[in-house]
This record gives structure tokens, C-alpha cells and sequence, in this order.
């Protein structure tokens, strides 16, 4: 048993990213360190980008974990979380998911925005992210445990860059304005079949909700979401076990579709 003075944040950070390129699962970090933070996880994570940067990637977004009631009463939490998309995450539509690059991955039906400018927390409030948001787009985000079978709590999803696989984005780009983005409804398929239903109500009442909170979370920090960037929202229902051969499609009212395959 360690005590959380002595966490070890480099060589976490290291463990998660080897076992992120040889896709080879390791122990739950809480397993070993009990007592770690979210703000220590936090710095795991960081330590897990800074390597993924050094292989000559680039963050390109954020995403919103932890925003449904169900999933925070799962890891015992009350907030969501945050972790960084970089453009080696990026699956266009229509292309095929490389499950030998993953380890456990499951398909989430989620609102992706579009920024057209720099959202800086503190203060921001829907207002604001209406305005900021270029366009919305229905997309699948694969999220993927390096933690051994999923056995997580929050330290350990935040130090694994919020359990991020890869997305795919829709190939219809709407303007948040043209919805209601709060009762917009989302129908979740896989192999053909309909798995999930949600609503936008799902992600912290509001997909703009969960974009507030992430300016104003990330803004105390003093880091921006910048004009360009890709925000994932939050999953509107349950995530789905992706396999070999599985196809799913996820479709958001006045938003259109997306689609992806694994092999």
C-alpha cells in the first residue's frame, strides 16, 4: 500500500502510455494507490498526452466523460471529468475501426461541437457556447479502458485520459441554433438492431451544459478550448462491448447520422 505523497506521476503516465501502444491492459493505478486525487490523476493524464505529443501527435479537442447520473453513481462521483482528443484518435465515416489497436472498446452515441472560437473559463454560460459553436455533429466516440477490465474509479478513467479510444464524426454539420439541442432524441444500432435511445437531456441536462463546464473546469486551469477544436459532449445512453464485425449507427434528430465498423 503507497500513500498518495509518493505518487509516482511519470511513471503512471509511462504504465498507462505502454500499455496505450502495446494495447496490452494493466492493474487498476487505485489499486496500488488507494488514496490518488482527481487532481494527481489529472496529472497522470498529463504525463500520458505529453508522450503521445512527443510521437508527433496533436491535440485537436476535449471530451466529457462522467456526464450521465447512471456513470457517476457507478464511480461514486459527482462532476464529470475531461480528457484530450489528439488527431491520431480521429476514424473518418465509412472507414473501418482497427480493433488490434485496442483493448476493450466500447461505441458511445455523443454530440460533437464544432468551435468557431476560443471558449476561456471562467463565467462561460450557454450564451456563450451557442455562440462559440461553428456547428453540431451526431458522432460515435469508442471509448477504451487501458485498465483491466474496466476496473475503474474515477482517479482511474481521469489518469487515462478520460478511458478515450477513438471517434468518428457524422458527415452532416448543423448549426446549434436549428435545434433544441436539450430534447433532441438520439437512436443507438448495432448490427441493425436498436440498443439505446437518449436525448440531449442526458449529457448534465444539456449538451451545452456539459460544454459550459468544461470552459469554466478547464478556464481554472488556465487552458482554453480554442476556435477549431472538437468538443465530445457526453454519451446520451449506455456504451456498447464493440466486437470484429459489429456495425453501429447512431442517429440525432435534425442532426442526420453516423456510422462505423469494427474488424
Amino acid at each position: 500500500m503507497h500513500t498518495t505523497s509518493d505518487l509516482p506521476i511519470q511513471s503512471l503516465g509511462d504504465a498507462l502510455y505502454t500499455a496505450l501502444r502495446e494495447a496490452i491492459p494493466i492493474d487498476p493505478l487505485t489499486a496500488r494507490y488507494p488514496g490518488m486525487t482527481i487532481d494527481q490523476a489529472y496529472r497522470v493524464q498529463q504525463r500520458l498526452i505529453e508522450r503521445r505529443l512527443q510521437d508527433g501527435e496533436r491535440i485537436v479537442g476535449k471530451k466529457i466523460g462522467v456526464t450521465s447520473r447512471a456513470v457517476m453513481n457507478m464511480l461514486g462521483v459527482h462532476q464529470p471529468d475531461f480528457g484530450y482528443l489528439t488527431d491520431a484518435m480521429i476514424v473518418n465515416q465509412g472507414d473501418t475501426v482497427d480493433l488490434q489497436a485496442l483493448i476493450q472498446p466500447k461505441a458511445e452515441g455523443e454530440i460533437a461541437f464544432v468551435l468557431k472560437r476560443d471558449l476561456m473559463g471562467p463565467g462561460i454560460g450557454v450564451a456563450d457556447v451557442l455562440a462559440a459553436t461553428e456547428c453540431v455533429m451526431p458522432c460515435f466516440e469508442i471509448v477504451d479502458s487501458r485498465i483491466r477490465d474496466w476496473k475503474i474509479r474515477i482517479a482511474d478513467t481521469v489518469a487515462d485520459n478520460a478511458s478515450c479510444g477513438v471517434f468518428v464524426l457524422g458527415s452532416q454539420a448543423i448549426s446549434p441554433t436549428r435545434l433544441d439541442l436539450y430534447t433532441t432524441g438520439m437512436v443507438l444500432e448495432k448490427n441493425g438492431e436498436i440498443v439505446a435511445t437518449g436525448s440531449g437531456a442526458a449529457a448534465l441536462g444539456s449538451p451545452l451544459n456539459a460544454v459550459a463546464w468544461l470552459a469554466n473546469t478547464l478556464g481554472a486551469l488556465g487552458i482554453g478550448l480554442k476556435a477549431g477544436e472538437v468538443v465530445l459532449s457526453g454519451a446520451l445512453a449506455a456504451m456498447f462491448p464493440a466486437q470484429s464485425g459489429d456495425h453501429f449507427r447512431v442517429s440525432i434528430g435534425g442532426m442526420g447520422e453516423c456510422a462505423v465498423r469494427f474488424a
